[in-house]
């Protein structure tokens, strides 16, 4: 019996468990610089959940206990992606909701935010690709092809997508450095040499303006926009050590609540999840069920979830938590007034 039990231990499963995590007031991660902020501070919570790989023993005992979502490992990366890029993809997630939430609770707040492309940002790497033998990863950022930079992901497929397979492209790479809490730093740019290859038949066409038919070359990366904003002030939100895009809204809405007049809860314990982007769409996220546990736990009394996972929300929680759904920022809001929130109003007058 202690044979087959070490065995368990040993044998790692392709599954994942989310568990409930922590439910955090933001208003103690956020610093705010160069414009006036509201000394209230209400509790506005963003919650996260554990996500942890297991041994067959782990596997086979939790089971037993509640609360406890398993994922496979292929429902986390795209196909053909490594488990291993999970942790940098989860905390480029971040960086890139963090961004829009700043973006998106400036706008709601009247201010004009200028924006400009300025590159290509791999989100996932094939393995085996050309680009995982050529040493891309995670986070790094595409600004040039051969010289002739590059201002977007379809700038980039442009680029290749007529060349030869086994062509030699120079590409000019800004390469990132996660830290271990999830900052990410760049380096300046640097010509790094990638030889393409022909595409996997599965590949289907990119749908870029200009760009028709499949693909001739193949790279064997995912791509994003890299954007660039120009933020009044200085914001900043230390999310060490949580990554993932699910803390969007909660952010935006704390950003809002710091940098306007009144009370956008109404002083109510309130938590918040979904993702959120520039434009203040909120998208749907994963583990709501258990992120409904930490938030009862951390005593809210509304949870703000995206529409879609109302029900899953509703079904985790007692009678003492309001659960709403919403599929914007200004539906939140509205969400909030109805409870006895105030209408936003910057302090610093909006340009």
């Amino acid at each position: 019996m202690l044979v087959v039990v070490v065995g368990l231990r040993a044998w790692t499963v392709p599954y994942y468990a989310l568990t409930p995590g922590q439910a955090t007031r933001v208003s103690s991660l956020v610093t705010i610089r160069g414009l006036r902020t509201n000394p209230h501070h209400d509790p506005i919570m963003l919650t996260d959940v554990y996500l942890q790989s297991l041994s067959a023993w782990q596997w086979l005992i939790m089971h037993f206990e509640s609360h406890v979502q398993f994922v496979s490992a292929s429902e986390l990366v795209e196909p053909g992606v490594p488990s291993s890029e999970l942790i940098n993809q989860g905390y480029l997630e971040m960086s890139d909701s963090k961004t829009a939430a700043q973006v998106a609770a400036l706008r709601a707040l009247g201010w004009t935010i200028p924006s400009e492309s300025v590159g290509a940002t791999v989100t996932g790497v094939v393995d085996p690709s050309p680009a995982y033998q050529a040493g891309l990863g995670v986070a790094d950022r595409v600004v040039g092809v051969g010289g002739t930079p590059v201002r977007s992901a379809c700038g980039l497929i442009g680029a290749v997508h007529l060349l030869a397979p086994g062509s030699r492209v120079r590409l000019d790479v800004r390469r990132a450095r996660v830290s271990a809490s999830g900052v990410i730093t760049y380096a300046p740019a640097r010509v790094l040499s990638v030889r393409t290859a022909t595409p996997p038949s599965a590949i289907t066409p990119s749908g870029c303006p200009g760009v028709r038919g499949r693909d001739h070359s193949w790279l064997g990366i995912s791509l994003e926009n890299a954007v660039h904003y120009r933020l009044p002030g200085s914001i900043a939100i230390n999310t060490a050590n949580i990554g993932g895009p699910s803390a969007g809204l909660a952010m935006t809405l704390t950003l809002i609540n710091e940098l306007s007049a009144g009370s956008l809860t109404g002083h109510q314990v309130v938590a918040a999840t979904g993702t959120i982007d520039p434009q203040g769409q909120v998208g749907d996220v994963g583990g709501v069920a258990e992120k409904t546990v930490a938030v009862q736990r951390a005593g809210a009394t509304l949870f703000i979830v995206p529409s879609v996972e109302v029900a899953t929300a509703r079904a985790a929680a007692t009678p003492g938590l309001r659960v709403v759904g919403v599929t914007t920022l200004g539906q939140a809001l509205a969400a909030l007034r109805r409870v006895g929130g105030q209408r936003p109003v910057s302090l610093t007058p909006p340009r």
